[in-house]
């Protein structure tokens, strides 16, 4: 159920379209200049071609590409031009979007974020995200420190953003469902040997969480770097929806129908999971089990993370790919209030 792949939308439905951009080699402020007219320009073919569309996603390094450069004078800021003409072309044609820059980092100038934005079709800024996981030891990119965020995107439908190799860790995903999101929406700049986790990572976020998931790649290549395309929507139940190809600044959509979310969180039983994470046997024990009996979270919260390989492991660093050893600790802006919120988790209480 796609609506002929966005082509109709339905009461109580919205329409998601996704832009598999060319892959550019970006080097200065003139390249990175073409490239958010490139970006904006694909914008508004993507809602000629799809005129009930609510919302556009673009992958992750559409305006960057791969190169990894962190110059500053390529480097955007929120208050810039570039993210301006995102705001403007949202605006002219009254519907959301997502995008992606490489912002500048007043922690750390030498390692910027990796940034997701969502406007909405206002032109306003709704939601910022800081790439939490960079895709080690490749990028240089500062790991996000406010945590993930859930906004309330076209329709009332509770979406949230995670940027490529988040997505290779569940937590992400049941971070995002626990904060009650209903759509994650996924952008990345990942090459072919990616391919088959893309698929298996997209799949399972939707069905262990019951939700949509909807994903975008760069396509194409720069002369160096080749990035796969592979746009994939996926139902609460991991289908496949809507597959993208390899073509560069090709374009698909999907309807996605929040409440085909909402109706399984509600009354499935047999394999509701998000539900039953937090409620273990509770045909047995009233309301279920809600204690925490994973180590690895509790580790984790406490700073002590470690795994058997940890003293085996031997790329640990950016080195292998011509980065220094870093000397900065990791600055975070979300800490004290996750450790709060994991200590109610472990109490032993029910929530």
């Amino acid at each position: 159920m796609s609506g002929l792949s966005g082509l109709n939308k339905t009461p109580g439905g919205i329409v998601i379209s996704v832009i598999q951009a060319q892959l550019l080699d970006v080097a200065t402020p003139k390249d990175l200049a073409n490239a958010v007219t490139h970006v904006c320009n694909l914008v508004r073919r993507a809602k000629r071609a799809y005129p009930a569309m609510d919302m556009v996603i673009l992958p992750e390094y559409s305006i960057h590409g791969l190169s990894m450069r962190t110059d500053p004078a390529i480097m955007c800021t929120l208050t810039g031009l570039e993210v301006q003409s995102f705001k403007d072309v949202c605006k002219e044609l009254s519907i959301w979007g997502c995008f992606s820059i490489m912002e500048k980092n007043e922690l750390d100038a030498a390692h910027p974020w990796n940034s997701g934005l969502i406007i909405d079709e206002k032109g306003d800024l709704v939601n910022y995200y800081r790439k939490m996981h960079p895709w080690i030891p490749v990028e240089p990119w500062y790991p996000g420190n406010q945590g993930l965020s859930v906004f309330t995107g076209p329709g009332g439908v509770k979406m949230s953003l995670i940027i490529c190799h988040d997505g290779q860790f569940p937590e992400m995903a049941r971070e995002a469902a626990y904060q009650g999101a209903e759509v994650l929406l996924r952008t990345a700049g990942y090459t072919p040997p990616i391919r088959q986790s893309w698929e298996l990572t997209n799949r399972t976020n939707a069905f262990t969480n019951l939700m949509y998931t909807v994903s975008v790649a760069l396509a194409g290549t720069d002369g160096t770097w080749k990035s796969m395309g592979e746009a994939m929507f996926c139902g609460p139940e991991g289908d496949i929806l809507v597959r993208g190809n390899n073509d560069a600044d090709e374009v698909f959509a999907c309807e996605i129908r929040v409440e085909e979310v909402r109706r399984r969180r509600r009354h499935w039983g047999v394999e509701n999971n998000l539900y039953q994470f937090g409620h273990r046997g509770y045909v047995a024990v009233q309301g279920g089990a809600s204690d925490c009996p994973y180590t690895y979270m509790q580790d984790l919260v406490a700073g002590k993370w470690r795994t058997t390989e940890d003293p085996e492991t031997t790329i640990t660093d950016g080195t292998i790919c011509g980065f220094d050893v870093p000397s900065e600790k990791f600055v975070s802006e979300f800490k004290q209030r996750a450790a709060s919120t994991f200590v109610t988790l472990v109490s032993g209480r029910d929530r």
